[in-house]
């Protein structure tokens, strides 16, 4: 498979925009050499990698970082509610919070919206015992969940999958209101959850580590919200409270340094996603949102 530079739709002029990759030679490096493949195999996927350079990035010193990575990659430091001097390490800056009102929050009732910033590609209806195929790559509900009864649940539903760039805002938010669960956490492997990644081995979701919750709503059925680990990501941080009612926009968690990504799985029959991030989805390109944009409406 030849290499590819990332492209999606900019929603709001409907036209393609190539991405800006951190780090993007490395992955060319790793998922298109046969060297690169090895150490990814041997290194990349595991722990302790994504674990030290995350302490890496929690370090002072990291501080140093900040500017350039804002300015070369069109980040608005205004948007934070911490200024430049404030931020503590790189990490620091990578949760930052944003200013009340930095992100539109659709509230209409019948609106179900993004939980993160990202790029964003759907898949209807999962089928087939909870199997389906993409790019060759089989894929399983029950695999995923390890959950026979959410892979049933799931069967003819929908996937979104909002994959966030590392230099995206990277906390991620509740699409509806309802009663929120526990989180469950299933280990797995640290690999990168980029395109360049995702079209050599779809499995990838699969494999990596995660952790999903279920959000109760009168409007879409059961959300099952799932957040992936990915290379270089230090961890995943969930800060809501476990059995509690939830208003859409609240934050849900967020993630330390590196890009990963949020799933929302709906049920069949419950959420009608928009005609254009549909369209996008079947010509296998992803559309890019804000937390709080609508992707759907109530069915």
């Amino acid at each position: 498979m030849d290499f590819k530079k990332i492209e999606y739709i900019n929603r709001s002029t409907n036209k393609v925009e190539t991405e800006k990759v951190p780090g993007e030679n490395f992955l060319k490096f790793l998922y298109y050499n046969p060297l690169g493949t090895l150490s990814l195999e041997t290194i990349v996927k595991r722990k302790f990698l994504s674990k030290w350079y995350g302490k890496k990035m929690d370090s002072p010193k990291s501080c140093g970082m900040i500017e350039n990575f804002a300015k070369e990659n069109g980040i608005d430091l205004n948007e934070a509610k911490k200024s430049l001097n404030e931020f503590t390490s790189f990490n620091d800056f990578f949760i930052r919070e944003l200013k009340d009102g930095a992100r539109k929050i659709d509230f209409d009732e019948d609106t179900l919206v993004s939980p993160a910033d990202g790029k964003i590609l759907v898949i209807e209806n999962l089928h087939d015992s909870s199997k389906f195929f993409l790019k060759g790559e089989e894929f399983t509900l029950n695999e995923f969940f390890k959950d026979e009864k959410l892979a049933e649940k799931y069967q003819g539903g929908v996937m979104v999958i909002i994959r966030l760039a590392p230099v995206d805002y990277h906390r991620y938010h509740f699409p509806a209101d309802g009663k929120i669960s526990k989180s469950t956490e299933i280990e797995g492997y640290y690999y990168s959850v980029s395109p360049h990644a995702i079209r050599k081995n779809f499995r990838i979701f699969c494999e990596n580590k995660r952790e999903y919750s279920i959000l109760s709503t009168e409007k879409y059925g059961d959300i099952c919200i799932c957040e992936i680990g990915a290379t270089m990501v230090g961890g995943i941080k969930q800060t809501y409270e476990p059995n509690t009612f939830v208003k859409k926009g609240d934050e849900k968690g967020y993630f330390y340094f590196g890009g990963s990504t949020v799933i929302l799985f709906l049920e069949k029959d419950r959420v009608e996603i928009d005609r254009d991030i549909l369209e996008n989805s079947i010509d296998g390109i992803e559309t890019k949102v804000f937390m709080g944009e609508g992707i759907g409406k109530k069915f």
